[in-house]
């Protein structure tokens, strides 16, 4: 099994999506020895913005297609994802590769493989909070998964983080007990 594993925080050691995504990882392969893990850090490695030179380099998606868990850092940066992860979006979403057009609308090429998304927020924006309507970032990234195909799409979520030191430790317990979960 091979999973891969983006981070895309440039909060480095200070990062909650690190340390969720990496508490995701270690279970994923305590319930799978023997897999590989692939990682690419956004931050300190950045994919450049999409362009017709860049267009020609598949390294991301095929590692994207190869991978049958991808766990992905997303902090929620101005209600949305950040641009970094935006730029590897853009690179794995590849018409003829990972989706295609037909006469029935859009089909998505990529499914059969597992994404599990790190989230952290510094405020609270799930669906009940009088925020839900500037959740920019799950809503995207469920969809754009969707588009590709991937129906298996899971959010281990840290709210609040932002909210005092006190908050920040029980968003990121909360979150590393619901990791622990994929294991089952």
């Amino acid at each position: 099994m091979t999973i891969l594993h983006i981070d895309s925080s440039v909060m480095g050691e200070n990062s909650v999506t690190r340390i969720i995504s990496q508490s995701a990882v270690d279970q994923l392969k305590a319930t799978r020895p023997g897999g590989t893990v692939v990682r690419r850090d956004l931050a300190t490695d950045p994919i450049p913005h999409f362009t017709p030179e860049a267009f020609a380099d598949s390294t991301v998606v095929d590692e994207f297609l190869a991978a049958e868990v991808v766990v992905i850092g997303a902090p929620m940066y101005n209600f949305g994802i950040a641009s970094q992860l935006k730029a590897w979006i853009d690179r794995i979403a590849v018409a003829g590769k990972t989706f295609r057009y037909t006469e029935q609308g859009p089909e998505g090429l990529a499914g059969g493989k597992k994404v599990v998304i790190a989230s952290a927020r510094g405020g609270f924006y799930g669906p009940d909070t009088a925020m839900a309507a500037f959740d920019h970032q799950e809503n995207y990234l469920r969809n754009v998964f969707g588009f590709l195909g991937v129906t298996d799409v899971t959010f281990v979520r840290a709210e609040g983080v932002a909210m005092g030191p006190d908050a920040r430790d029980a968003a990121v317990e909360t979150a590393k007990a619901e990791a622990l979960k994929l294991a089952a």
